[in-house]
């Protein structure tokens, strides 16, 4: 691929070497042109009869869909709209009825985001049937696998060290025990191959704003397996979920497939600037991109530790085992992130120590890697960071 070319389809400023698009993705150029023509001649000039002419109603199917090429689902598998812990919410309600009542752990790892987390806690809270979240460290998940377990729920990806999961192992030894399974896709659709389908994956959510370039607050997308998407009763039954909406019967009855999981509104504005981004994504071959991917997270490794060999790297040196993120432990890294930044190497922190620096092929290349270790070593063996601008912390980190 001409990954080249797929940099001029991003709006990034001048000099800025970007390696946070694992927290918020670039703007497609595309972009305000596409929600502007939602704007003006879409809400502007059809108003109402948007939902209709303009395709509205239908669209968390339609982007569903090209979400899904990415991730290896099935058609008419994934629908968009909502947040990412909504998804999970759902997800995880759904998992729990299939698993059965005799079962009654969640089981999850100690490197999985935490709002996941907060998710199970509630809705372990609400449902009151005695379930228990169990976590256990990242390479201790296969071994506690067992027939107790109700649901595996996991992210791919780990968002501090990138450590990837063998999605493909770990959900076919939970599929021959009865477990459940739920993978949070955050930091892998848009940054690897996912072959849901293939590895037979109950439920899956995630993020369109990281690697996708959806855009800050861009929506969610879930995906039931189709074996399912008719057996499951939403824990919110929502309007849009409804198998007749515009009848506005009083009682509720669930749309067939994965459309049941849909709940309100959906965000038409965030989603037109999310299809100005799958219009690129439309014709990226992620086997290239994971190529290309692997390359640049090596050459950073190996750099940094030419030119700063006291960092310590938390991610897996092997790149067949990361996602698409380095990540190095430094005790001041929230300061030395902010050195970079003005210097103007973006990456991000993560508590209690982590310096984050995202691979995004589609706009980054090997003489942006190599630059941006050079700003790395600069901040850390002169000090840059120790200076009083750098130390206080903004809420966003």
């Amino acid at each position: 691929m001409d990954f080249a070319a797929t940099r001029d389809l991003f709006h990034l400023p001048d000099g800025m070497i970007y390696l946070d698009g694992n927290s918020l993705g670039p703007m497609p150029k595309t972009a305000s042109t596409r929600v502007h023509n939602m704007i003006e001649n879409e809400w502007g000039a059809l108003l109402i009869r948007g939902w209709n002419e303009a395709g509205w109603f239908t669209q968390p199917r339609k982007v569903g869909d090209r979400i899904g090429r990415l991730i290896g689902a099935e058609p008419d598998s994934v629908t968009v709209g909502d947040t990412l812990s909504i998804r999970v919410f759902q997800a995880l309600s759904s998992a729990l009825d299939l698993a059965g009542s005799s079962r009654k752990i969640i089981l999850s790892d100690t490197g999985n985001f935490p709002t996941d987390l907060y998710m199970a806690q509630g809705l372990i809270k609400s449902l009151n049937r005695g379930h228990q979240l169990k976590t256990v460290a990242p390479d201790a998940v296969e071994n506690t696998l067992t027939k107790d377990v109700a649901v595996l729920m996991l992210t791919e990806v780990d968002y501090r060290t990138g450590r990837k999961h063998d999605m493909a192992a770990l959900t076919a030894k939970s599929r021959a025990l009865g477990i459940i399974t739920i993978w949070d896709l955050a930091h892998s659709a848009g940054a690897l191959p996912v072959d849901l389908f293939g590895v037979g994956a109950d439920f899956a959510a995630g993020c369109t704003y990281k690697f996708l370039n959806g855009g800050p607050g861009a929506p969610a997308f879930l995906y039931v397996a189709p074996r399912h998407a008719n057996h499951i009763s939403p824990i919110l039954p929502g309007w849009m979920g409804h198998d007749n909406p515009f009848a506005f019967t009083l009682d509720y009855s669930p749309a067939s497939g994965v459309e049941r999981m849909r709940i309100g509104t959906p965000p038409v504005i965030a989603m037109a600037a999310l299809e100005a981004s799958l219009d690129i994504w439309d014709h990226i071959d992620m086997a290239a991109l994971r190529a290309q991917s692997v390359l640049l997270g090596d050459l950073l490794i190996s750099e940094v530790a030419r030119g700063c060999p006291g960092l310590q790297l938390v991610s897996p040196r092997d790149g067949n085992q990361r996602g698409s993120q380095v990540s190095f432990a430094f005790d001041d890294g929230y300061a030395a992130i902010q050195a970079l930044i003005a210097r103007g190497v973006v990456g991000d922190f993560r508590a209690p120590n982590i310096m984050r620096f995202g691979i995004c092929p589609l706009y980054i290349g090997e003489h942006h890697i190599s630059l941006a270790a050079m700003h790395i070593a600069a901040v850390i063996n002169g000090n840059e960071w120790d200076a009083p601008q750098f130390l206080n912390r903004n809420t966003v980190t």
